[in-house]
């Protein structure tokens, strides 16, 4: 016997689940984030010097840092 449900009830089911869904990727999405701030604190990663800017020499042709 098939269920016989209005189709407003179907869609609300269906809104209700997706979102469910959606909070629920939303939490593991901010836990996840959180425990790899968690672990870039404890790597103490350095943080990188910028690079210097290239000039291109006129007489070379070759770029050289400024």
């Amino acid at each position: 016997m098939p269920l016989l449900m209005s189709p407003l009830l179907k869609w609300t089911l269906v809104a209700l689940g997706g979102a469910a869904m959606v909070h629920w990727v939303v939490k593991e999405v901010r836990r996840v984030n959180e425990e790899l701030d968690r672990a870039k604190v404890r790597a103490r990663i350095p943080v990188k010097e910028p690079l210097p800017t290239l000039r291109r020499d006129p007489a070379t042709g070759e770029y050289r840092p400024l």
